[in-house]
């Protein structure tokens, strides 16, 4: 990775995110895949300045400690925390840890500058095989008494995250309790943890112990919906639950326990061109500015009641056994999911299904707005006829506009983020994945709380609405 400019570094990437294959890529780049791996996640992560250059980077012999710690001792894996830290590549931290061991459990930093000739060789650790019979009882004595801390050290230290105690405040009960046994000095590199900070913590109670009812409900909530929710939605969750507390601190508590929602990607285009069979944007409000003479369209997706404005499109979901076509009916007043199809192509005896789907449910659609855009199965004459029998007003987005039928693509969007992206390789088989499409669907409407529709699920406020109309 480091024969890479940036700009080749910056390519490399944007071709990857385009759909560019790995093994492609590792090819024409001649970069190895495990790199190309590392460096897109490195830039999911940090953005493009972390590409810029990193020559005179100096890594603190703390900050090193913390970050080698993070592996040994949290049990965190080296390339994850290579990512967290920004680094330039996994084998650096690899290095760190190998040196780390090598050197006795010390951090041994090289002197800048030209070494002089005097101090050429008290300027590293002498190697093992170098020192004398007395110099290696006293290593392999330094070195035992750092395991045998370590070993006990950890064994207390998974207990107490298993109990989901805070870690710093519990890393410094471990080290007090052990503090009898072996060295303050091993133990606060074992930990980690600064002297002063090991002081301070000492001296005070750690005030989210007194919420460990209320994060074991937030765990509970959280690996319930699969690592969907974010900490808005569990604030909502909670009040509904009868709890009275406030968002910020619902995120404090999450970012301690390390659970953080899941965030989107690219999807399926059926736009084709014109064919002759495009529609007016009903859903466009025109805006005269007189002050600055300016004449605009702002879009309006406002409704008063369910079955006022539905819009629909095509969302591809690829695995490695094929492709699936999701077409969906989304509810704009209550952001239900009316009804859907699931095809190995976008077809459109696909589309009609999903129309039969949603006639049958409903009686009386006249007046009703349908919003897609301008893919071809929506420019088709069958379509308009089928949308006409029923008396309902035929809507597309502006051309090359998305932000127009963004409700259904902030849908694909959730979807894709929460059961799809990162689960690819789970589904062995197209069987698989469209039975967890439809699992999914069912969630979504029946169980997964909106926060605009102030905690309640899709199904929850179709009902409320017909209560109170």
């Amino acid at each position: 990775m480091a024969k890479l400019t940036r700009e080749q570094k910056i390519e490399l990437y944007k071709k990857r995110k385009q759909g560019e294959t790995v093994s492609s890529l590792s090819k024409k780049y001649q970069i190895k895949s495990s790199k190309i791996n590392y460096l897109v996640r490195l830039i999911d992560r940090h953005g493009f300045d972390i590409l810029r250059s990193n020559k005179n980077n100096y890594y603190s012999p703390e900050l090193k400690l913390e970050i080698i710690n993070k592996v040994l001792i949290d049990g965190q894996s080296s390339t994850s925390t290579a990512i967290e830290f920004g680094l330039t590549s996994d084998g650096l931290l690899n290095n760190w840890i190998n040196s780390y061991k090598e050197n006795g459990y010390v951090i041994v930093e090289k002197k800048k500058g030209r070494p002089s000739t005097m101090n050429k060789e008290n300027q590293f650790n002498k190697k093992y095989e170098d020192m004398s019979p007395e110099e290696k009882i006293k290593y392999l004595e330094n070195k035992n008494q750092y395991l045998e801390a370590e070993n006990e050290y950890l064994k207390k230290l998974r207990a107490a995250v298993q109990k989901r105690k805070n870690q710093q405040s519990k890393k410094v009960t471990i080290v007090c309790e052990l503090q009898l046994k072996y060295s303050l000095k091993i133990l606060l590199k074992i930990s980690g943890l600064k002297r002063s900070t090991y002081y301070y913590t000492l001296s005070k109670t750690n005030k989210d112990m007194k919420n460990d009812e209320i994060m074991n409900i937030i765990i509970h909530i959280f690996y319930t919906h699969k690592e969907r929710y974010g900490y808005r939605r569990i604030t909502l969750e909670l009040r509904n639950m009868g709890y009275t507390i406030n968002h910020k601190k619902v995120k404090r508590l999450m970012s301690i326990m390390g659970l953080y929602g899941q965030t989107p990607k690219a999807r399926y285009k059926s736009y084709k061109g014109d064919m002759n069979g495009t529609t007016k944007n009903l859903l466009l409000s025109k805006v005269v500015d007189e002050e600055k003479h300016k004449t605009y369209y702002d879009r309006n997706f406002n409704t008063t009641r369910c079955n006022e404005i539905w819009s629909t499109d095509i969302s591809e979901f690829h695995i490695a056994a094929g492709k699936l076509y999701l077409s969906p009916i989304l509810d704009l007043h209550n952001r239900e999911i009316v009804s859907f199809n699931i095809s190995k192509s976008p077809n459109f005896e696909q589309i009609k299904d999903m129309l039969k789907q949603a006639f049958d449910k409903y009686d009386n659609l006249e007046g009703l707005k349908f919003h897609s855009d301008q893919g071809w199965q929506y420019q088709m004459q069958s379509y308009h006829e089928m949308l006409e029998e029923k008396r309902i007003q035929q809507s597309m987005s502006r051309k090359g506009n998305c932000l127009d039928n963004s409700p259904m693509e902030n849908f694909f969007g959730r979807m894709k983020n929460e059961m799809f992206y990162g689960y690819e390789y789970s589904f062995k088989t197209l069987d698989d994945l469209k039975v967890a499409m439809e699992e999914y669907i069912d969630y979504y409407n029946k169980q997964r709380i909106t926060a605009k529709l102030k905690g309640l699920t899709p199904v929850q406020y179709r009902n409320q609405s017909l209560i109170t109309a």
